[in-house]
């Protein structure tokens, strides 16, 4: 019989109450893995009512205290982490390696926590008028909560859940419905760790649950990661409640090529870019743009390589690209696909259609790269989130940042270039909040925040790093005089 996943409450498992519930899907095999239920207002509730009442008690522990729960969590973590990445693998559709890449990352985050007590720390001044002095404390303040996406359903959880209870919060994760089971695996570890009850809570659901996270009274903030049409929707709900809020939206991210890069070593980063997690991340490059004679071989090793590619199931060792998330992931890439073809580009490798043996049923898209492709083209400027990659020329250096800088998105952006004086004026001029260069995945490490401008992201403090810190604190501003 297949399980039906319950809540995390107040420091238990617990029944939803929601009656209706949706299949957990293998993208590769179509088993089902799960039912998730479709949870509500009342289980979102129910959630606030245990982190609200637990709050008091859990910033009066002490912090080294706090942080301690973090070292033991890490342990946890490590001990069960290919059960993780098995998890991610067969909810998620993405090979075992990339899903192991992602445990790791999330244990990073777990690590950076662990430094709380060290950059938590407020700042004082004496002497600021005559027997005056002015100090800024910083403080935790209350419930928070976090709505990820599918794509990475164990790391982007870990950007702000242990933060934010080692600053002295507490918590509520909705994890997308689409991929629960590594957040249920991982809360059965945070389980184990004995921490106060109420202290972090989990709560399956989709739309009405997310919504009743926005709009709850006691959370006081919410992180986001998902679309920009969905991530411009949460920042104007929390702000219209009041809350403090973080939302990473969708992106269009460009790869420049100058004629002086090594294009061996530049096609080696953009393929695990571009094709990467099936290209489902958003720091996927997703449009390279060839500089003068970059073009002809660059485009020729790109075509070599990622006709290489061993598309397959992600258990499976030699697999290097897994599938992308449902049948209608697949539907949707494929028609942005046939659309770019009917508006003159050429798919010099296409992964329409690709099918494999022993999976047929499976949400595979194979590699495909896209020539000629123009500027005005709605392959060249909306979010596909799929291993699809487009060619476009430039002239000149110029003009390749007049290209990037045209796009409505600005998450990430990178150069391939031996020039340091291009590579400053890039990272310079460039509008997009991770720059990489001669590096393809501009993937912050958990010390630093997560950047993203324009429509990738709305907010003003992003996840991870001292961006995180300012997030899930206040600073409390205490003037003395004693006479």
């Amino acid at each position: 019989m297949v399980e039906i996943l319950k809540q995390y409450i107040g420091g238990a498992w617990v029944e939803s109450s929601a009656t209706g519930s949706t299949p957990v899907i293998n993208p590769a095999t179509c088993e089902v893995l799960a039912h998730v239920p479709d949870g509500g207002r009342e289980d979102v509730n129910r959630a606030a009512a245990a982190a609200t009442a637990a709050f008091d008690d859990w910033r009066r522990t002490p912090l080294l205290s706090r942080a301690q729960y973090m070292f033991r969590f890490k342990d946890l973590l490590e001990n069960r982490f290919e059960d993780l990445a098995e998890a991610i693998v067969k909810e998620n559709g993405k090979t075992r390696d990339e899903a192991r890449g992602e445990v790791r990352r999330g244990i990073e985050s777990v690590d950076f926590a662990v430094s709380v007590p060290s950059i938590m720390r407020g700042y004082k001044v004496e002497d600021i008028s005559s027997g005056i002095d002015e100090t800024a404390e910083r403080q935790p303040i209350g419930v928070f909560a976090a709505i990820t996406p599918f794509n990475f359903p164990m790391m982007v959880p870990m950007w702000f859940l242990p933060t934010a209870i080692t600053t002295g919060n507490t918590y509520i994760m909705k994890p997308s419905p689409q991929t629960p089971l590594s957040m249920q695996l991982v809360y059965e570890l945070l389980d184990e760790l004995d921490l106060p009850e109420g202290v972090v809570n989990l709560v399956h659901g989709g739309k009405e649950a997310a919504m009743a996270v926005m709009e709850h009274p006691d959370i006081a903030g919410v992180s986001f990661v998902g679309s920009t049409p969905v991530a411009r929707l949460v920042y104007e709900v929390c702000a219209k409640h009041g809350k403090r809020v973080q939302a990473q939206g969708g992106a269009k991210n460009y790869i420049a090529v100058m004629p002086d890069a090594d294009i061996g070593a530049s096609v080696a980063n953009i393929m695990g870019s571009a094709f990467g997690c099936a290209g489902q991340r958003c720091l996927a490059g997703s449009v390279v743009v060839a500089v003068g004679a970059a073009y002809e071989p660059l485009k020729a090793e790109l075509l070599k390589r990622a006709s290489g590619l061993r598309v397959g199931y992600g258990m499976q060792e030699t697999s290097q690209m897994g599938t992308v998330i449902s049948p209608a992931a697949r539907e949707r890439i494929e028609a942005m696909i046939t659309q770019a073809e009917t508006n003159g580009a050429q798919p010099i490798l296409d992964g329409r259609g690709k099918t494999i043996d022993g999976f047929e049923q499976g949400s595979f898209v194979g590699p495909t790269i896209l020539d000629g492709v123009e500027r005005d083209m709605p392959i060249a400027k909306e979010e596909v989130f799929g291993p699809v990659l487009a060619i476009m020329r430039a002239d000149s250096f110029d003009e390749a940042v007049e290209i990037i800088n045209e796009s409505k998105f600005g998450n990430a952006a990178s150069l391939f270039t031996s020039s340091g004086r291009d590579a400053r004026e890039f990272k310079y001029r460039v509008k997009a909040g991770n720059i990489g260069i001669n590096v393809g995945v501009a993937a912050a490490t958990a010390s630093f925040p997560f950047g993203g401008q324009k429509d990738s992201f709305f907010g003003d403090l992003h996840g991870q790093g001292l961006d995180s810190i300012e997030f899930f604190t206040d600073k409390k501003i205490l003037i003395e005089r004693w006479f």
